[in-house]
């Protein structure tokens, strides 16, 4: 228990840096971009956010040893898993810009928008399965089964996933109503109800946890 209890905490440090990075990469392009605001370029906060998530979810997951060991200590082996994760973030963006597509976005119009949402979304969840569970497709759909959790770690990845992916979806109501806001252009209230939906994830997770760790049977990586 006193184990559980530990690891809760280094998750909560752990959500709290990567919480702090969204709103550090939020203001960050201040700085460097003219008439910056997150709805006037929109892109440009996006791509930040992207790439701090990216940043700090892979440097956190290192230090703190979360993912599994590699099988060979050999460099060809490290090299090939690198490359595989990369290929499988690829294809994760091209899979959910598909699945964006298929849910209303346009084919040609605002292809890039639409593409730069799907990046958000896999850096959200996509990256951190990579940190956790490696490039294993299989270990990632055990963890996304019913009651396929082995760890503090893998009940994280279902909440902030579900959690996302559901700020994304409550983000798409206002964008058909007829408000005429700014932030009803295309992704802008999708990749803000996504980043809620993360953020939120990363609040909700080590509590849930915390709250039900009497009932948690699973051992801790």
């Amino acid at each position: 228990m006193r184990d559980l209890e530990f690891n809760i905490k280094g998750m909560v440090s752990a959500h709290a840096i990567i919480a702090s990075s969204i709103f550090i990469a939020t203001l960050m392009p201040h700085f460097f971009a003219e008439k910056y605001s997150v709805i006037g370029t929109h892109l440009v906060w996006l791509y930040s956010v992207s790439g701090s998530v990216v940043v700090v979810n892979i440097t956190i997951f290192w230090l703190l040893g979360i993912s599994p060991p590699p099988k060979k200590h050999t460099l060809s082996y490290k090299v090939s898993k690198v490359v595989r994760s990369c290929l499988h973030f690829i294809a994760s963006c091209l899979f959910f810009h598909v699945v964006l597509v298929l849910y209303g976005a346009t084919v040609l119009e605002s292809a890039l928008e639409t593409f730069s949402l799907a990046v958000l979304l896999s850096s959200f969840t996509t990256l951190r399965c990579l940190c956790v569970l490696g490039p294993n497709v299989q270990a990632w759909i055990r963890v996304f089964s019913r009651e396929g959790a082995m760890s503090i770690w893998d009940t994280s990845l279902q909440i902030t996933t579900a959690c996302t992916v559901i700020g994304t979806w409550v983000g798409a109501f206002p964008i058909p109503l007829d408000w005429d806001r700014p932030w009803q252009v295309w992704p802008i209230s999708c990749s803000l109800g996504a980043t809620f939906g993360f953020l939120t994830g990363l609040i909700i997770a080590p509590g849930w946890i915390y709250w039900h760790r009497k009932q948690l049977t699973y051992k801790c990586k």
